[in-house]
């Protein structure tokens, strides 16, 4: 199923000379298989009050909360907000738009390649390059790298990160699975918890269980009210699920759609563009 998803200005300092962290595929797989399933696993790395928190999704310009609002989610490029739980954006199964030269220059061996050999993109995000999960080597090589943005994450004082494109296997013309992105998770999973960060599962309502078995703390889900898909998201993770519908393609009244069985109770409507506010497009309202 194809999904809006939003472009976030992630930009991370990768550095060349970065040490690497041993890790064998049996201890991502102990690591997987140690993680509770049951919405009552609850990490004390979470917002206390679960779906009682109303919310912001902020991953364009940065800009003050409205009033009640106790947690937002903002691109890890820019500054958490005080007094209120923040969560911090990272694309970390593609490449951003500003990386890709580098990428290309000087992590090429991380890029997937494509039967024809050339880096595989996402179609609807031309710019940005599918990164290469499918062996236990490569996932290793980039948890270094991810890391390093989840170590920012940290460092700015976040409280969670929400990990974007675990879904990047379905644009992957067949060289990249599900296990291959699970195990990579796993990893981003390892590193956000060392750092005392709660960790987020994005989109990809179908592996909901097997996210949690990774060890995703929450999920932050896209349109989930337009596709039909928010039971499979409250069933795992219980009040801890996040959704953002967009104006443009909800296709029925918000206050509907709130009221709608299923719905999270942390649901918000926001213009696709993700607007401050004050913007003349800018569209905020929550459930």
């Amino acid at each position: 199923m194809g999904r809006s998803r939003r472009e976030a200005r992630w930009v991370v300092a990768l550095l060349t000379g970065a040490m690497l962290v041993a890790c064998t595929s049996s201890e991502e797989d102990e690591a997987t298989d140690s993680v509770p399933t049951t919405v009552s696993s609850i990490s004390p790395l979470l917002w206390k009050s679960g779906a009682e928190t109303p919310f912001d999704y902020q991953l364009g310009d940065p800009y003050t909360p409205p009033g009640g609002v106790g947690l937002v989610v903002r691109d890890s490029s820019a500054e958490p907000v005080p007094g209120i739980y923040n969560i911090c954006y990272v694309n970390g199964f593609q490449t951003q738009p500003s990386d890709r030269e580098y990428w290309l220059r000087m992590r090429r061996d991380l890029v997937l390649d494509g039967p024809d050999g050339e880096p595989v993109i996402d179609d609807d995000w031309p710019d940005e390059l599918l990164l290469d999960t499918s062996t236990s080597d490569e996932r290793t090589r980039l948890s270094e790298v991810v890391g390093k943005a989840i170590d920012e994450c940290a460092r700015k004082g976040f409280r969670a990160v929400e990990i974007d494109n675990l879904d990047s296997f379905t644009r992957s013309r067949g060289r990249l699975s599900a296990d291959d992105n699970l195990d990579f998770a796993a990893l981003l999973v390892r590193r956000a918890h060392d750092r005392g960060l709660a960790i987020g599962q994005k989109n990809v309502a179908e592996l909901s269980t097997r996210g949690k078995r990774t060890g995703f703390d929450f999920a932050v889900a896209e349109q989930c009210v337009q596709f039909d898909e928010c039971g499979s998201y409250v069933e795992v993770y219980g009040a801890y699920v996040l959704d953002i519908e967009y104006s443009d393609t909800l296709g029925t009244p918000f206050e509907r759609a709130c009221a709608r069985p299923g719905t999270p109770a942390a649901t918000i409507l926001r213009d696709r563009q993700l607007t401050p506010a004050g913007h003349r497009n800018h569209v905020y309202e929550h459930c």
